[in-house]
């Protein structure tokens, strides 16, 4: 299995009134993660230290000729995730790779030996020429770089209803 691995660190506004990470924040760890390893972006001072992702293939930013539009979303919380210094690791792969979008897939964990799972997650992306619009199919490009991450999409405990 071929999977990227994005460290996360949390902040103490992502906690709710119950002490754990809210649903809106998880949907922005996702989000920040997503794009930190499938979306390329300009160089900035900041990327001598980074290390490329190797799937990041998209220009995203203003002027980009692509857009992606999220087209469903489901999150199956399987652990309370509080507050810690530490980073969170989001595991992400593609559970299916269409003609213009992708399911990205999600397992949000503990780096430790016990590797607690706290999140499951599963991101329909769609692919949209930004000029017009529409949708977009995958270019030869963008499926060779992504085509190692495919595997079995996320098996939640109860798929939709």
């Amino acid at each position: 299995m071929a999977r990227l691995r994005v460290p996360v660190q949390l902040r103490w506004s992502d906690v709710d009134a119950y002490a754990h990470v809210n649903n809106v924040a998880m949907l922005t760890i996702l989000e920040e993660s997503r794009i930190e390893v499938f979306w390329a972006s300009p160089p900035s001072v900041d990327d001598e230290d980074r290390r490329p992702w190797p799937t990041a293939v998209i220009d995203a930013g203003p002027g980009a000729e692509t857009s992606t539009l999220v087209a469903r979303q489901q999150i199956e919380y399987l652990a309370p995730l509080a507050y810690r210094r530490a980073p969170v690791i989001v595991e992400m792969w593609l559970g299916h790779l269409g003609g213009a979008s992708m399911d990205v897939c999600y397992e949000v964990k503990d780096p430790g030996e016990d590797g607690t799972v706290y999140a499951r997650a599963e991101t329909t992306v769609v692919l949209v020429d930004a000029a017009t619009g529409r949708p977009r199919r995958l270019g030869e490009v963008e499926r060779a770089a992504w085509s190692p991450y495919v595997e079995e999409p996320v098996q939640f405990r109860h798929r939709g209803r």
